[in-house]
């Protein structure tokens, strides 16, 4: 079976997300369908932990899955 063009970045495109280590604010955010500024509340209120390498803040994959998994149904 031959994907098409787009097919084959969408495919990639998921692998690639299911094996990253770590994720940004942006990312986090898009991948939730939550918005940055939310995702950068809940990091602030300590409800999702968050690393700094430098200026950047990253969410660690295991983090975000604990988190979304402890999610309340409010």
């Amino acid at each position: 079976m031959d994907l098409s063009h787009t097919e084959r970045n969408k495919t990639m495109l998921r692998t690639t997300t299911q094996n990253k280590l770590a994720h940004s604010v942006e990312e986090v955010a898009a991948q939730t369908s939550l918005s940055k500024a939310f995702v950068r509340n809940e990091i602030r209120d300590g409800n999702l932990t968050a690393k700094k390498a430098g200026r950047r803040v990253l969410v660690l994959d295991t983090d975000l899955k604990t988190y979304l998994e402890n999610l309340s149904g409010k």
